[in-house]
Parts: C-alpha cells; structure tokens; sequence
C-alpha cells in the first residue's frame, strides 16, 4: 500500500503542550459525519465512493476500521487500519468560506470527525488523541484526489487544496469506543519529534527532496516509510 499522488461545539482553549503531555482538552467534536458507499456518474464513469458524509445526532461506536453507519469504497486508499477516520478543523471550514465566499456543511471535506479548537494538521504524526471513549493516533496527511473535487463540484479543487496545505488527518483507531458531537478532544500523548501533518504534505506534495525528514518521526505509518525508502534509494 503505497501513498497516492495527488453547530455545535464546547468552548475550549488550545493550550501549548510539550512531548509526553497528557490528558489536556483542546479541542471538541462539532459533529460526526457518516454515509453509506453509492454509486455516482463522474465525467460519463461510474464511481463508487463514501465521500458524501452527513452529520449524525447520538453516540456512534467507532470500531476496528471504521465508525458505525460508515462505509470506505476504496481502503487501499481512503481506509484500513492507518485510515480509519478522517477528521477536519472547523477553522478550516472558516479560511474555506472566505476564500470560496461559501458556507460549507459538515462532513463536506469527506470527514468523519468535524473538529474545533485543536490543530488538527499541526498535530505531530503518531500523537494521540482521546474523544469520548474511544482513543486515536494521528498517522498521515490526506492526499487529495478526483473524488474530493467531485464532492465540491469543481474540478480544479484537486490542486487548490493541495495548495492551500490545510489537508486534515488521517487517524488510527488505537483503542476502540464510541464518539458523539460535543465530546472533548484531548491530547494524551504527543512523541518526541517534529514532523506534522502539515509538514508531512508540504514535503509529499511539493518538496520531495526532503522526503528523508520524514524517517525521523518513528511512528510513520509502515506504508509510508517503505515508499519513502524506496524513493530515496532511486535517487542517492
């Protein structure tokens, strides 16, 4: 499995942690979207997918690959274990609509988890995050490709939202539960590296010739670090 190329809410106060700080709420849940797969008509093909999500009202379990009532068309590349669920920060819904000049819904961005008051792609890879009670780690940046510009109807957004570097997270179920909106999010635990989110797309996305910095972060998905090995050891 190789990486592919390209309202409701508590209040809460994020709070600057240091490596190995545990137990502070950042962040909450604005909503937690769901949809089945279905069959749609893209550009004259069939295309199966589960990008169009819908906020959903009470305590969803969020179990093994995935949450309840959730389906992934495609988990070699929008699922599995290091994908289970895709969360995004409201604030970046927020920068979305004052650069587009529209309103956007939750779940809009294909996400499972719509959140406020964390970094979600500043959160460092391997960091871990407690909602309800269930536990997740942070694994890898979303990678975008024709179905998110088919969610948002316009086909140049592939590359507009490469760019603007806003890519939201991918995370790994590391202990299972159930998640509702308004459940706080909290850090518990965060590794001693430097590779973000962020960080991790800006390098995947425009500066390959980086792509070793992303070997210092241990918890890379092993996915990812064989890819990267692999693209390193073509061109030394």
């Amino acid at each position: 499995m190789k990486p592919v190329d390209p309202r409701r809410c508590l209040a809460v106060v994020a709070i600057e942690l240091s490596p190995g700080t545990t137990g502070v709420a950042t962040g909450a849940v604005v909503s937690v979207n769901v949809s089945a797969a279905r069959t749609v008509d893209y550009q004259g093909k069939a295309v199966t997918t589960g990008i169009f999500k819908t906020p959903v009202e009470g305590r969803v379990p969020l179990r093994g690959v995935n949450l309840r009532g959730d389906e992934q068309a495609d988990r070699e590349v929008h699922g599995g274990a290091v994908r289970a669920v895709y969360a995004y920060a409201e604030e970046d819904y927020q920068w979305w609509h004052e650069q587009r000049g529209e309103a956007l819904p939750p779940g809009k961005f294909g996400e499972n988890l719509t959140l406020r008051g964390i970094d979600v792609s500043g959160a460092l890879i391997g960091e871990r995050w407690r909602i309800g009670s269930a536990e997740l780690r942070v694994t890898s940046p979303r990678v975008p490709c024709y179905k998110l510009a088919m969610a948002m109807d316009d086909p140049h957004f592939v590359r507009e939202f490469a760019q603007a570097l806003r890519p939201g997270t991918y995370l790994a179920v590391y202990e299972e539960g159930d998640v509702a909106s308004g459940d706080p999010v909290e850090i518990v635990h965060r590794p001693n590296h430097s590779l973000t989110v962020e960080e991790m797309a800006r390098i995947f996305l425009f500066e390959r010739d980086r792509l070793g910095e992303m070997l210092r972060a241990p918890e890379l998905p092993s996915h990812w670090r064989e890819w990267v090995l692999e693209q390193t050891a073509s061109h030394s």
